[in-house]
This record gives structure tokens, C-alpha cells and sequence, in this order.
């Protein structure tokens, strides 16, 4: 059976997450300090006592959602379950970091920081007010890519997040999105919604915070993964660590190609997908892509219990 490990991406926080691994592994309790140390502030004590409002907050939801995987992770890796028990790893958007810390690209402590600058970075590309993000539900990714194009005039208005069969995001004007959503309607949406988030995420306005994580990541050393990263901007499996700093630059304005990602891992045979990390998201995603691909979120002990024993079942 094969199998891949995934990361997921912001909306997914909440306060608590991660608490329990904490208390139960000190090695997941290891990643929570190294990523306080690394920020120079208790972000643990925002992700486990903290407001949701704070831990919603970019620059806070990236670095806590990481350091959660990486828990669950290690929590895994104390029970015997290494990361190279995947055939893939993949990440939704800021997951990606996670994946790649996971893999060994670089370290918890740099996954910190760069989250933490890339959070930053893509709150300030655009001033609060200016851009949205809507999900257009029952659409498919054309349908919705022509929706974008009809409604940007001359604003941006992009296909920024390629979900599942049926969910598109799209990102851009605040203007753009509101037309992009009255548009999805007319031609059938199921539903279309304006999303709460605040900023536009992967669309052309986020161009400032894609330099802004170039000058960081030319900073940073990274290795070849020990599992290749299936990427949100290829869709296919990447193991040079050179063009994974590069993607990860192109993935701040890119579109995240999460449907295609999880289809590519079927048709190279894997069976089954574990969600490393807060929520079960993802899970869902990959059982409306891949309908014979077998999901398995772990972010609790109970989690891993259940994981480790179908692994040795």
C-alpha cells in the first residue's frame, strides 16, 4: 500500500490544537519550544490559552498550523512511523512549509521564521479593505477560471486555489470577487460566498510578498527532501531542493493546484492519504478527487494510536 503524508493550509487553526500531543509526547512538546524560541515569543501560549481572533491573524495562523503538523508528526516518529513511510508529502499553501519541514528540507526553527515572514508579508502586499477571496461552490475549475476573466475588467480576479471537483476559490479586487460571486450564480454555482480572510491570497496582488519571501528564502539553507513534495504549483513531484526555494517564491502568486496534486498521487498508486496536522479539511477535499483513496487525519494521541495500529494491523 502506498501511501502519502499531507499538510494542511490557514483556516484550519483553533484554539487547543495541539495541546494534547504536547502533553502527551515530549517530542511533540520539542517542536512547540523550538518554535517559540525561533519567534522569540510564546506562540504556544496563543495557540493553546490565546483568542481565536489573534491566532486567525496571518502571521499567527502560519507558524501555529506548521508547528501543529510537526507535532502530530513527531509524535508519529516517536510511535516508530517515520516520514519516509510516505511515498509523497504535499501541503495546502503555508503546508507546504510544513511538508518540507517534515521532509528535512529545513529545520522547524527556519519553517518558523519564513511562515512568520511570509504571513507578514502577504498581509501587507495589500491594505486591508482593497481585496477578497470568495469560494465558488458546484463549479468546475474552467467553468471558474472564465467567471474570474469575466468579472476582473480591469482589476485582478484569479483562480487561486483549484480545491476539489466542485470548490474553486478565487482571489483578487474586493470589486473583482464581489462580480466574480453574482457571476458564479448566473451560471449555476451552487453556492458562492465571500471568504473571511484578510488578504487576497495567491493572485497577482500578493506580488510584493513574493519578493518579500525570495530575499527570505535565498537566506536559508535547504536540503533535498527525504520524500518528494508533490508541489501546489506543478502538481507533480519535485526532490531539488533548488527549484522547490524557487516554487515556493512562484507559490505566493500561484494558484494552489490541490485537485490535480491529489489526482497525480492517484495515478502514481497511492492508496491512502494521512492529514498530519489540525482539522480534517483536506480529507475531504481528497475523497470528492480520489474517491478510492483512503483518508486518515492524525492530530490528536487518540489519532496516532489509531494510525500506528493500522499500520502494524
Amino acid at each position: 500500500m502506498s501511501r502519502a503524508f499531507v499538510f494542511p493550509g490557514q483556516g484550519a487553526q483553533s484554539i487547543g490544537m495541539g495541546k494534547a500531543l504536547a502533553d502527551a509526547y515530549p517530542a511533540a512538546k520539542a517542536v512547540f519550544d523550538e518554535v517559540d524560541e525561533a519567534l522569540g515569543e510564546k506562540l504556544s501560549s496563543l495557540i493553546w490559552e490565546g483568542e481565536q481572533e489573534a491566532l486567525t491573524l496571518t502571521q499567527n495562523a502560519q507558524p501555529a498550523l506548521m508547528a501543529t503538523s510537526l507535532a502530530a508528526m513527531r509524535a508519529l516518529e516517536a510511535e516508530g512511523v517515520s516520514v519516509s513511510a510516505a511515498s509523497f508529502v504535499a501541503g495546502h499553501s503555508l503546508g507546504e512549509y510544513s511538508a518540507l519541514a517534515a521532509v528535512g528540507t529545513f529545520s522547524i526553527a527556519d519553517a518558523a521564521r519564513l511562515l512568520r515572514a511570509r504571513g507578514k508579508a502577504m498581509q501587507e502586499a495589500v491594505p486591508v479593505g482593497v481585496g477578497a477571496m470568495a469560494a465558488l461552490l458546484g463549479l468546475d475549475f474552467k467553468t471558474a477560471e472564465a467567471v474570474a476573466l469575466e468579472a476582473a475588467h480591469d482589476q485582478v480576479c484569479q483562480a487561486a486555489n483549484d480545491n476539489d471537483p466542485a470548490q474553486v476559490v478565487v482571489s483578487g479586487h474586493k470589486e473583482a470577487v464581489e462580480r466574480a460571486v453574482e457571476i458564479a450564480k448566473a451560471k449555476g454555482a451552487r453556492r458562492a460566498v465571500l471568504l473571511p480572510v484578510s488578504a487576497p491570497f495567491h493572485c497577482a496582488l500578493m506580488q510584493p510578498a513574493a519578493e518579500a519571501m525570495a530575499e527570505a528564502l535565498s537566506h536559508v539553507e535547504m536540503k533535498a527532501p527525504v520524500v518528494p513534495l508533490v508541489s501546489n504549483v506543478r502538481a507533480r513531484a519535485i526532490s531539488d531542493a533548488t527549484t522547490i526555494r524557487s516554487l515556493l517564491v512562484e507559490q505566493v502568486t500561484g494558484s494552489v493546484r490541490w485537485r490535480e496534486s491529489v489526482a497525480w498521487m492517484a495515478e502514481q498508486g497511492v492508496t491512502e492519504i494521512w492529514e498530519i496536522g489540525a482539522g480534517k479539511a483536506l480529507s475531504g477535499m481528497i475523497r470528492r478527487i480520489a474517491k478510492d483513496v483512503e483518508t486518515r487525519a492524525v492530530g490528536t494521541p487518540d489519532d496516532v494510536a489509531a494510525a500506528v495500529a493500522a499500520l502494524n494491523g
